[in-house]
């Protein structure tokens, strides 16, 4: 794959996630501000703050998912400038054109995708 289209891509994602990014942090600190508000009023209803603290805590999901996408397409870029791009990062083998195409910041291979995959579902993998 050509380092330049890559560089564009993983550019172009790069801004997509910024700007989500900036969203959900507006709208993290907009509902802080009412919840808060909310919260401390006498008469909410316990299912309205339960609501609430879903929503908030959803926010913050998403928004950690977005930071780990821009983690992985920096280190993409890295990768790119260093000539390691477009090799599994466990087994060393090139990942294909294709999924790189469909995947621009993947780190790893199919195979190993899918063992890393498998690692973080089982139970000793989460400290369980």
């Amino acid at each position: 794959m050509e380092a330049d289209h890559t560089r564009q891509r993983l550019a172009e994602e790069q801004e997509r996630l910024e700007t989500l990014r900036k969203e959900y942090a507006g709208l993290r600190e907009v509902s802080e501000d009412d919840g808060m508000q909310e919260l401390s009023s006498n008469d909410q209803h316990q299912a309205d703050v339960g609501t609430e603290t879903f929503e908030r805590e959803k926010d913050f999901s998403i928004l950690d998912e977005i930071e780990g996408e821009l983690a992985d397409i920096e280190h993409a870029m890295r990768r790119l400038d260093d000539g390691t791009y477009g090799t599994c990062e466990a087994c060393g083998k090139a990942i294909p054109d294709e999924r790189l195409e469909v995947m621009p910041a993947t780190r790893f291979c199919l195979d190993d995708q899918a063992l890393a995959e498998r690692e973080a579902r089982t139970p000793a993998a989460n400290g369980e």
